[in-house]
This record gives C-alpha cells, structure tokens and sequence, in this order.
C-alpha cells in the first residue's frame, strides 16, 4: 500500500508563508493610505510625482523577477527570503522617516527590488512541497497574504492615520518583516528531505509523487527554449493585463472612497477593506473545486470577466448613487483575486520543473510591468481627466483582454498538453 502523503506539511508550511507574503504585501500596499492620508501635502507632492511614486515600486519589482526566481529555482528559496524580509523591512519603516520626494523615489524603487523575488520563490518553495492535487489551494494560501493583509491594513492604516500620522503607520507597519525572517528561518525547510518532522518514509512518498509529475513532461534545453513557447509568452501577456486591474484598483480604491461627500479616513479604511473578504471566500472556494474537479480553466476566466463589468459599470455609474458603485466595486475587488490558485498552479502543471524557476520569474515580471502600467496610468488618468471614469474604463479593457487569453492558452482537464511538447 503506498504511504499516505503526510497532513502536517499544511500545518508547518502554509501558515509561515502565509504571514510572509503578507508581511511583504502590507509594505507595499499602504502606500495608498499614506497618500490619502496626508503624506503628499506634508512632502508637496504634486498629483503627477504621487501617480509616478505608486508605481514605482513596480518598476523595481519588474527588473529583478528572473535573477530572483531562478536564485530561489537553483539554490534556496529559504535564504533568499530571510534577507529579503530584513531589507523590505527596513526600508518600509524608513518611508516614514523621509523629508523628500527624490528620497522617497529612491526608496519606492529599492523596495520594489528586494520584494522582486518573494513571490516567485514562494511559488517555487510550495512546488517542492505539495503535489499537482494539492498545489491550487497551496498557492491560495500563499496569495490569501494579499486580500487578508489588504482587509485588516485597510482598517488599521485609517486608525493610524487618523491617531499617529502616516509617518507611524509606516514606521509599526514596517518592523514586524524584519522580525519575522528570524522566524522564518527557524520554521521553513527547503525540500522534505530536509525536513526533521517528517519520517523518512513520508519524505520518500513526498519526493517521489512529485518527481512521478514531472516525468511526462520533457526538459527543454534552456530558459531562452521556453521563452518561445506561444503558451509562456501568452501567459505573460494575460498576467500583465490582469495585474493592470489588480493593482489599479488595489492602489486608487482608497482615494475613489475618500473622494464621496463626508467621508474620513476611518470610514475610507473600513469601506476599503470589504472588497477583500469577498477575495478572501472567493479564492478558498476556487482553489478547494479547482483542486477537485482538476479544472484551472473555469475558475479564472469567468471571474477576470465579472470584475472588468463591476469595475466598467461601478465608476461610470458615478458619486451620486455612491453605494449601488461601492457594492459593484466590492464584487470586482472579489472577482479580481479569486482566481489566482488556480492560474498558479495551471502554470506549474504545463512547464517542465528545469525552467519552471525562471519561467514563473518572467510570468511575474511581465505582471509587475503591468501593475507598474495600472498604477501609473490609472493615476495619470485621474488626475487629466479629473474624474475616474476613464482610469477604470481602461482596467475593464485590460481585464476583457485577460480574459480571452485565458480561455485561449489555459487547456482543459482533458486537453491538457504540457508545454515541451509545443517547444
């Protein structure tokens, strides 16, 4: 009889890189906050250098994908983090020390650098963890880091805010991620084989399902092989218009909220963060049928559609039937994070596991290039048109586009042909 794969590996894994990407989460999404919050009239930050500002940190995300994920592919994912959650640490808690906006740009852009790696690596560390059956809600576990940290950071940046400052929000939002990595580094192990909490047997049954995956799916010769394939760069292309979306809405929901009539910081924190339990129930249930049924197809595309309608629908609809927008904006803000389990672990099915490291790396980046484009475009938008209407009309388009692609490159349960074979 084959040995059971062991259960405690949800206990001992999941949980850790859970707290990890949401640390990593929470010091690039207050950024907003700050904003609303007070920070451009201390630093006379003009609208054009704030839009600039929130995207940035993308843009730093964006060159350092690669070398990254294939460091974490190749050598240690474990290591990697550790020092990436010292630094990102450090440096979100010195945002709220700045007296300057080219230091500010300096330090958006750097933090940017050091989180490059984190969610390629996290990927790459579940991979070798948990199997095909296994892996949608693995990564949901992982991606719940963003709509989680994102609903309590929302309630709890307007109540600081609002008592402290921005300067504080950032400086206690910030020290927890360098206390954390020692933490870390005590918890995770690399690969089962390392692990001193498992059997050899339950280690031995872990190692061998998964190379047992790989098995049907040929190495290809190197990554500028796999970079090639239709399926890789269409891959790119719709997780760079899905993220144009994600990260729109994620950076300017808090200023759309603040904009109605009679609206605080606290009321903006706690409307901000209803979007992100809805995310939350989204992708449980969606990584739970997606792993059960073996379909990734029907569990990201039908949502990617939902959230382009809301968002079209919810801003044009206007300030003057303010809940009936907020209520559509809630289901877009759900719609949009529901399907990431299943994308991810779509991705790890259809690449040979010698590239899987860099491929996840180039998907991710081209992803940064397009939350870099939704933040800085929808904020270049906003502040030429004076309104939101055409900012959130272009993140309905991205989505529709998304959406298409998906339907196109995202093979069915039963037509699943792995990505060597098109190589």
């Amino acid at each position: 009889m084959k040995p059971q794969l062991a259960q405690v590996r949800w206990y001992r894994i999941t949980p850790v890189v859970f707290v990890t990407y949401s640390l990593a989460y929470l010091d690039r999404a207050n950024f907003g906050f700050a904003v609303a919050g007070g920070m451009a009239d201390d630093l006379h930050i003009t609208p054009n250098t704030s839009t600039l500002l929130s995207s940035l940190f993308f843009l730093g995300y964006f060159f350092f994908q690669i070398p990254g994920a294939h460091y974490a592919a190749t050598r240690t994912a474990k290591k990697l983090i550790f020092f990436s959650l010292i630094l990102w640490g450090g440096l979100a808690a010195a945002t709220g020390m700045v007296n300057n906006t080219t230091v500010l740009i300096v330090m958006r852009f750097m933090l940017g650098v050091v989180e490059s790696a984190v969610m390629p690596a996290m990927l790459i560390l579940l991979s070798q963890w948990f199997t095909k059956e296994e892996r949608s809600r693995a990564n949901t576990f992982l991606i719940l880091g963003n709509p989680v940290t994102v609903l309590w950071m929302s309630v709890l940046s307007g109540y600081l805010i609002d008592s402290l400052g921005w300067r504080w929000m950032f400086i206690i939002q910030g020290v927890p991620g360098i206390l954390w990595a020692f933490i870390w580094w005590k918890l995770i192990d690399e690969r089962p084989m390392a692990a001193n909490w498992l059997t050899d047997e339950e280690k031995l049954a872990v190692e061998n399902k998964l190379k047992a995956e790989q098995a049907g799916i040929k190495p290809v010769k190197n990554y500028a092989e796999a970079f090639k394939s239709t399926k890789v760069i269409l891959l790119c292309l719709q997780y760079l218009l899905w993220s144009v979306g994600v990260y729109g809405f994620v950076m300017w929901l808090p200023s759309i909220i603040k904009a109605a009539p009679n609206m605080n910081m606290v009321t903006t924190g706690w409307l901000s963060a209803v979007p992100y339990v809805f995310a939350v129930a989204g992708m449980l249930a969606a990584s739970y049928f997606s792993d059960k049924t073996g379909n990734r197809k029907v569990f990201v595309w039908p949502f990617l559609l939902i959230a382009a309608v809301c968002l079209y629908a919810g801003v044009w609809i206007g300030a003057e039937k303010f809940w009936l927008s907020y209520a559509l904006l809630v289901v877009a803000g759900g719609a949009l994070y529901t399907p990431y389990g299943p994308f991810f672990a779509a991705i790890a099915e259809i690449l040979p596991k010698n590239v899987i490291g860099g491929a996840i790396g180039l998907i991710n980046s081209l992803g940064a290039l397009g939350s870099f484009a939704g933040s800085y475009l929808v904020g270049y938008l906003n502040s030429e048109t004076g309104n939101f209407n055409a900012s959130y009309t272009l993140m309905a388009v991205a989505l529709v586009l998304a959406t298409i692609i998906t339907i196109a490159v995202i093979p069915a349960p039963e037509a699943s042909v792995p990505v060597a074979e098109e190589v």
